[in-house]
């Protein structure tokens, strides 16, 4: 294959899918906190509350990415900088981030205050919002009128990075949490470093994308089932060396095979490509007609008696114009009860594994299953909710109405502490915190526009570490030090049980003013759903 032939495989929105696929796949090393929290805890002397604090930090470094979005919309449409630019920029945080902690947790630096290691905490989880921001906004540039598959893809591969991570833990440093914390300094720097080069916006659009994204779809379904089996497997027996280095091959070369889709893809699509550009400031795969326009106009152009801006079809809100509307901060109090508690779940499994009698290698399992479920919830609601906006007309809302309810649901099955509970409540509540990360992305940039996607949706994530601090400090840190006897440690039923039914009265509260924003956008998404007709 000569030059020519390499750089046109290599220049397509289909190679920059795979490669932000394979950057997804090690960014998500906050999931993976419990691996590492014990160590953290007694090298530093930690009780749960200052753990909770230092977990707090990371959860507001991975959410608060208003500068990665706002650097993208800047710079990322740009021919000459692109998207590689906030990838660096993650890169460079990721190792600072996690080298410090390494060093400290070591020894290599003096005992350290606990602001000092909150710094250090949210220095490393920030590169995920740069990560995350260029990974999935340019997906959605790509994709447009496929926004929510390709918003479950990435968060979904995003989810599984967690049980990814764990693997290449387990293979190369297993029982070394230690050792854990310098593997995430140096393995997902590199590994974007040397393919945040392909990620780029590609302004095509060419039939036949939902076949193909339809296939990278089955792929991630793929790796998560095979994810599980290894993970139930590795609960069950104890797994060799040579057996752990064959399954972290057969790992990476399913992921390797994204690479065969997208040369396909590329192929199939360049000879039938049409060669529309796409306005990247429409909200839909091309602008309107003026037919179109008109009866958009003659209904949504009318305000309120709030003054309250009215949604428009194609109409793009920059993040100021964007949080003067009341649907923003609907949204920004959902997120807020449902990504909060969630977080706020998968920081104590650890500790509420071990209240509950589990063992280590349990809780441990309990972590990579958790992204597997986090991995289904934000690949299903994607998925699902595209296929019934486009066929039955379903306001994208109204699944994050469903979700949440049964969050709470969840949450109420682990506070009872039943035997298996832990295993039944992590799996509700994995999968509908996972649905939220899928979602509100992509909701947001059909209600906002997908000019400014980058900073607006980046700001909505913020509710995430506000709801985690609330609950994961102040009411789960707070409640079980009050329950723990000498040495910090509580044992029983009780020492979670009451924080876990006020997260489940905060998931239903969510789930409220989820429906809200359902019965504000209803006449929206018809619009929505009128404008793809039309198109097709």
């Amino acid at each position: 294959m000569d030059y020519v032939d390499l750089n046109f495989y290599l220049n397509s929105k289909w190679v920059s899918t795979v490669a932000s696929i394979w950057i997804q796949c090690t960014s998500g090393s906050l999931y993976t906190f419990s691996i590492y929290s014990q160590t953290l805890k007694s090298t530093q002397h930690y009780d749960q509350s200052t753990l909770d604090i230092v977990s707090v930090s990371k959860d507001i470094g991975a959410n608060v990415g208003v500068l990665a979005g706002l650097l993208y919309d800047f710079f990322a449409t740009s021919s000459t900088t692109g998207p590689w630019l906030v990838h660096f920029l993650g890169s460079a945080q990721c190792f600072l981030g996690y080298f410090l902690m390494w060093a400290a947790v070591a020894g290599v630096l003096p005992p350290v205050p606990v602001p000092v290691m909150c710094l250090f905490m949210f220095v490393a989880a920030h590169a995920q919002s740069y990560f995350n921001t260029s990974n999935v906004v340019t997906g959605v540039h790509n994709f447009p009128n496929y926004s929510g598959t390709i918003v479950g893809i990435m968060k979904g591969f995003l989810g599984l990075s967690g049980a990814i991570l764990i693997q290449v833990y387990r293979t190369i440093f297993n029982n070394k949490p230690m050792s854990y914390l310098l593997m995430l300094a140096l393995l997902p720097p590199v590994n974007t470093l040397l393919l945040m080069w392909f990620v780029r916006i590609h302004k095509t659009h060419e039939g036949e994308e939902r076949k193909y994204l339809n296939l990278f779809s089955f792929m991630a379904l793929v790796v998560a089932a095979y994810l599980m089996v290894v993970i139930i497997l590795e609960n069950i027996l104890s797994l060799q060396l040579l057996v752990r280095i064959f399954v972290l091959i057969v790992l990476i070369g399913l992921l390797a095979s994204l690479l065969c889709i997208a040369s396909k893809a590329h192929e199939r699509g360049s000879s039938s490509v049409s060669e529309n550009l796409l306005d990247e400031g429409s909200l839909l795969i091309v602008e309107p007609s003026p037919l179109d326009t008109e009866k958009v106009d003659a209904r949504h152009t009318r305000t309120n008696t709030n003054n309250q801006r009215t949604l428009q079809l194609g109409e793009n809100l920059n993040l100021f114009q964007a949080v003067q509307t009341v649907n923003f901060w609907i949204l920004f109090v959902s997120m807020a009860c449902g990504m909060g508690s969630g977080l706020a779940t998968v920081n104590n499994i650890g500790q509420i594994g071990e209240s509950l009698g589990y063992a280590s290698h349990e809780t441990s399992s309990l972590v990579s299953l958790w992204s597997i479920w986090n991995f289904l919830g934000r690949f299903g609601a994607g998925y699902v909710s595209d296929y019934f906006l486009h066929t039955r007309g379903w306001a994208r809302p109204l699944f994050m109405v469903i979700t949440l309810i049964i969050m709470s649901i969840g949450h109420v099955v682990i506070a009872y502490g039943l035997p298996g509970a832990l295993y039944v409540g992590s799996i509700l509540v994995g999968i509908c915190y996972g649905s939220q990360w899928s979602l509100m992305p992509t909701i947001t940039s059909e209600i906002f526009g997908v000019g400014n996607l980058g900073s607006i949706f980046n700001t909505i994530t913020i509710a995430g570490p506000v709801g985690s601090y609330i609950f994961s400090v102040r009411v789960v840190g707070y409640i079980y030090d009050k329950e723990a006897s000498e040495g910090n440690t509580c044992i029983g039923t009780h020492c979670f049980m009451f924080p876990f039914l006020i997260m489940a009265a905060a998931a239903v509260l969510g789930s409220l003013a989820a429906l809200v924003l359902f019965l504000r956008t209803k006449n929206f998404y018809s619009q929505v759903v009128l404008s793809r007709i039309h198109i097709s």
